[in-house]
């Protein structure tokens, strides 16, 4: 028998929605992506720190996150800042964190096995369709100022290895050979030669273009005003009255997916924690010698490098705990700078473009991927700090699941019995 194909709705243009589309349209169903936006990945997928980085998987339910956040939630530009302004959905965010603690190490270690699983997707997806988004597979360098983090550091590479990511101690004249623009006085590093880095928004837009090519329709510039399912049909009304009925439904809204979860029946403790970059233009010869070639992660100020092409040089990170908000900071963004002009003293920062992004986390800090209470409802959200780097592999997962349910609906009508005669 011809497997019949479904007709989906996906939720939401980032990232992760626009690799569910990917996935669903390649395993033949009509598939229709909304996004509010005019373009794909405008939001959180569209100026983050670049890395796919595997080496960067371990989670933050660790107590010295606890200790860490209380100690700096005073100081403004701390790389960890909680707005002790209490809300109930911050509340009962950190209760979750706080019991998801004991889990610390099964976590990371599976968080691992994601992120080594889905390079084959992504990579294979970006050749088959000609996406170029500043590709750039020179590893990532873990920096560390002092023995204890280098330690730390040693603990979180057993783990790593656990999940299937091999990666090496280096000293600090090690260091120096792999990154050579690099300043400052160091303990020791990490270097793992498997990880990359690349342009999450041109990725994203590139692979919208391919989900067009495979007969998605794009739905953009329309926002979500309400979505019901009956486990039969699912209907999202758009903000402009339209109503658009489907087989099933996908949220993959990030931020905004614990509302839209809620409509559903379903809880999802989606907390938006925002993240700061800038992209230092590279405008003159002497800022693109300067500039580094391998990515880096700074553990101290938790701050993420990647090279976009010639002329671009991305820095991000912190984390703030502040609600829905999504003002750019000049106490925030000002250590971004200070940063580069420590350890690349030769790059003008003249030219700084800064930018914020909610990421979806959850306490876990593990992404919810799969079936909701109503049978034609799914997920793929809450990917966290790591939405770029598991992106290709929970929309993987994601047609899996689909598919599973749509051989339970056919088995179903299969072995129902014939009416009464």
């Amino acid at each position: 028998m011809a497997q019949q194909h479904l007709i989906v709705i996906v939720i939401g243009g980032g990232i992760t929605g626009v690799t569910s589309a990917y996935s669903l349209a390649r395993e033949g169903h009509r598939v229709t992506l909304i996004e509010k936006h005019r373009y794909a990945g405008m939001e959180t997928s569209h100026a983050n720190g670049g890395q796919l980085s595997a080496s960067n998987a371990e989670v933050w339910t660790h107590p010295s996150t606890l200790i860490k956040g209380i100690k700096w939630m005073l100081k403004a530009d701390a790389p960890l800042l909680v707005n002790p302004k209490p809300s109930w959905h911050k509340l009962s965010w950190f209760a979750e964190f706080m019991t998801n603690i004991p889990k610390y190490r099964d976590n990371t270690v599976a968080t691992a096995r994601l992120a080594v699983a889905a390079r084959e997707h992504l990579f294979g997806w970006a050749e088959q369709e000609g996406i170029d988004f500043d590709l750039k597979q020179q590893g990532i360098l873990h920096i560390y100022r002092d023995k204890a983090g280098f330690d730390h550091a040693g603990k979180v590479s057993e783990l790593l290895a656990e999940g299937g990511l091999p990666r090496r101690a280096v000293t600090p004249t090690e260091m120096r050979a792999i990154e050579p623009t690099l300043k400052g006085q160091y303990y020791g590093g990490y270097f793992t030669e498997s990880d990359s880095t690349g342009d999450i928004h041109k990725f994203t837009h590139g692979l919208s273009l391919a989900c067009e090519r495979l007969g998605v329709t794009l739905r953009t510039g329309h926002e979500v005003a309400r979505v019901k399912s009956d486990g039969q049909t699912a209907h999202v009304t758009l903000s402009n009255g339209e109503v658009l009925s489907a087989d099933a439904v996908v949220v993959c809204a990030g931020v905004h997916s614990r509302a839209l979860g809620a409509q559903l029946g379903d809880r999802l403790n989606v907390y938006p924690v925002k993240g700061y970059s800038i992209t230092v233009m590279l405008n003159d010869e002497q800022s693109q010698a300067a500039a580094p070639q391998v990515s880096l992660l700074d553990d101290e100020t938790k701050l993420v490098t990647s090279r976009l092409g010639d002329d671009r040089f991305r820095v991000a990170g912190t984390a703030e705990f502040n609600g829905f908000n999504l003002d750019i900071r000049a106490d925030r963004i000002r250590p971004l700078v200070n940063w580069v002009n420590e350890c690349f003293p030769g790059v003008s920062t003249r030219r700084v473009e800064p930018w914020a992004g909610l990421r979806p986390m959850m306490p876990s800090m593990l992404p919810r991927v799969g079936a909701g209470k109503k049978a034609n409802v799914f997920y793929n959200t809450g990917h966290g700090h790591l939405g770029w780097t598991l992106s290709a592999i929970t929309a993987h997962q994601l047609a899996r699941h689909v598919a599973q349910w749509q051989a339970q609906q056919r088995n179903t009508r299969l072995v129902m019995p014939a009416p009464a005669v």
